[in-house]
């Protein structure tokens, strides 16, 4: 009995003992744990403190701003004081009564040096111009002309086969934008960045530590994020932080519109910040389903709404990608598209690639957008060949290539610009798309083969109004019967006491279209005129476009003849009157002279003193047809004997 009892005593000690290491061990951790809550309430107060003086060094920061910006304004006022009063004074010692004062003092003692200097002094003498106040540029004008000169092409070697070719680069435009009204901030790589960069003014280069900052200098009304995976934003797109949340809260209190742009990857990867949108495109048609599938499965968090679901491809933005070329000429051979873009090269060097080579052979699989931009800066896709030196080809074959390169280039830009697809996220995402248009009137000049007259315009594209002059009897019923209804048809009968130039005057008058096209009744014009040569307004600076190089055909030795091959899209002192397209308020206040023979030759002398840019387009879509002239023959080079519509007429 004692027995049992003395090992019940020893049990219950043991488990006194056990029972009291135990409270031990959790009177450590409770001490442990209450350490932890000390240090992070330190932590706390200490994060609080640091953000109390981040918040008070903003201030000051922007108080700074605010002063810099004054002097700023109060220094170029200073300086525009200052060239008046240099103005004055010049204009002072200029004046007449001042350079007679001027000789009689430095002549009084000399007769011959006062009559030199009476003389001179009786000579008009041009005054200086007046000054003009600038504006002030603001304060981010540094940060962004350093933004927009880190864009441009910096790799002007190329290395093929062991062999480095120079080449000059393409500069990339810093501007006009397509929608000035709308400011957009962006989170995108340059590849993306460039497609959008032309078609609102953009806001970039911000990171999570400064977007409050940066962005209140001119709120936007759009952001778009794009999904990238290099940069100060990658890491806050893998998996949300605090950095994000802010923006899209920041974006949240006023009233800017939210969209995540998917571009790439995994949708799952994405997924995550991309809920925390508004809207979701994606770039991708195939993942479109997959959004979808994903949206549905998860819920969205309480207080916010599923973001839509929408598509917006890469598309070809003609400031970029376009038949431009590069100084000299092309690298005559035919590279692969590993040759052509090694994986070094930044995008604005890429966009001097594509315009590089002679062709491109692209293995089967290659993203359509590739072949898209490669296309829209007129460089030929080769079927296939292995690359090397270009073989001795004839001017044939060259121009085979060349109408090869122009219908893919048609094609690209048929398929839809950036323009187009921007158009289409602000509509979905409830903002204004409006930009300016390219509507088109033309005037043409009946010469009695009416027929031939409406069959040249009735197949263009864009054209709104035709002002028709002719002396036809049913001049504005069969005109009315070949537009197409959406066509306004004014016709007016001409004047024979009028010249050439006086009746295209006059038509001028009537137009109403963004632009104004003069065709020639006597020409023959492909269904593509129009369309091809109005695209150069997207991808110039001109106010007047029209064509250098273009066919002839000649009847008396049944020759067709390419005029000026070298003067493709460029820039250049005149164009032919019969392929004019300008804006019509450019070209009204030019005017037509009042003759009938060179009043193109007359218009473009005119543009060339008063500064007004003329570009030659593309040389196909249009044929100059003449009985005989010797100065279309001597000035081009023979193409064919047979017609030309094979050669121009594509």
């Amino acid at each position: 009995m004692a027995g049992e009892q003395l090992e019940s005593t020893r049990l219950a000690l043991r488990e006194a003992v056990a029972e009291a290491a135990r409270a031990a061990e959790l009177a450590r951790l409770l001490d442990a744990a209450q350490a932890k809550i000390t240090e992070a309430e330190r932590a706390t107060a200490e994060l609080r403190g640091v953000q109390e003086r981040l918040s008070e060094a903003e201030k000051r920061l922007e108080a700074a701003h605010t002063a810099e910006e004054r002097l700023r304004r109060d220094l170029a006022e200073q300086r525009y004081q200052a060239e008046v009063a240099k103005w004055k004074l010049s204009s002072v010692q200029v004046a007449r009564w001042s350079r007679i004062g001027d000789a009689l003092k430095t002549g009084k003692s000399n007769p011959v040096r006062l009559a030199r200097g009476l003389r001179g002094a009786a000579r008009p003498a041009k005054r200086p111009a007046a000054p003009k106040r600038q504006p002030v540029s603001p304060q981010g004008s540094d940060r962004s002309a350093a933004a927009t000169a880190s864009f441009q092409a910096t790799t002007s070697t190329r290395t093929v086969g062991g062999t480095s070719v120079k080449l000059k680069p393409f500069r990339v435009p810093t501007g006009p934008n397509t929608r000035p009204h709308l400011t957009v901030a962006v989170v995108a790589d340059p590849h993306a960045e460039a497609l959008l960069r032309y078609e609102w003014r953009q806001s970039a280069g911000f990171t999570p530590r400064d977007f409050a900052r940066v962005l209140a200098a001119e709120v936007p009304h759009l952001l778009v994020v794009e999904s990238v995976t290099e940069g100060p934003w990658a890491e806050e797109l893998r998996e949300p932080g605090e950095g994000l949340n802010a923006l899209l809260s920041w974006c949240a209190e006023r009233g800017i519109r939210t969209v995540f742009w998917h571009t790439g990857g995994d949708v799952g990867r994405s997924v995550a910040a991309a809920r925390l949108f508004e809207h979701i495109v994606t770039a991708l048609p195939r993942s479109v389903a997959e959004w979808g599938a994903t949206l549905a499965s998860r819920e969205p968090e309480p207080g916010r709404r599923a973001p839509s679901l929408g598509l917006l491809p890469f598309a070809v933005q003609p400031r970029v990608h376009n038949p431009l070329p590069l100084a000299g000429d092309r690298f005559d051979r035919v590279l692969t598209l590993d040759e052509l873009l090694p994986g070094h090269l930044s995008y604005p060097d890429v966009l001097t690639s594509y315009r590089w080579p002679r062709a491109v052979d692209c293995p089967p699989g290659t993203e359509a957008w590739r072949l898209a931009e490669l296309a829209a800066c007129g460089t030929p896709i080769a079927s296939s060949g292995p690359s090397g030196p270009a073989p001795e080809s004839s001017a044939a074959a060259a121009d085979a290539d060349a109408r090869r390169a122009h219908v893919a280039l048609r094609r690209a830009y048929g398929s839809g610009t950036m323009s187009q697809k921007v158009d289409d996220l602000l509509d979905a995402v409830g903002l204004p798309s409006a930009r300016a248009t390219l509507n088109i009137s033309v005037i043409m000049i009946d010469r009695g083969d009416l027929g031939h007259t409406l069959a040249q315009v009735a197949p263009q594209k864009g054209v709104v109004q035709l002002v028709l002059l002719s002396d036809a009897p049913d001049a504005a019923e069969r005109a009315r019967a070949a537009m197409p209804p959406r066509v306004d048809v004014v016709v007016r009968p001409a004047d024979p006491g009028l010249t050439t130039g006086g009746q295209l005057d006059r038509a001028l008058d009537l137009c109403q279209g963004d632009l104004v096209a003069v065709m020639d009744a006597r020409d023959a014009y492909g269904e593509h005129y129009l369309t091809d040569l109005a695209r150069a307004f997207l991808f110039t600076t001109a106010d007047i476009v029209g064509k250098a190089a273009f066919y002839a055909h000649l009847r008396d030795v049944a020759a067709t003849v390419l005029r000026q091959p070298a003067a493709e899209y460029s820039y250049l002192p005149e164009v032919a009157g019969a392929t004019l397209l300008a804006r019509r308020t450019v070209l009204r206040g030019l005017g037509f002279a009042d003759v009938s023979e060179g009043w193109d030759e007359v218009l473009m002398r005119q543009c060339r003193t008063d500064g007004v840019k003329v570009f030659s387009a593309d040389r196909f879509g249009y044929v100059c047809l003449r009985d005989h002239d010797s100065r279309l023959l001597g000035s081009a080079r023979l193409v064919d004997y047979g017609p030309p519509a094979p050669h121009a007429l594509i």
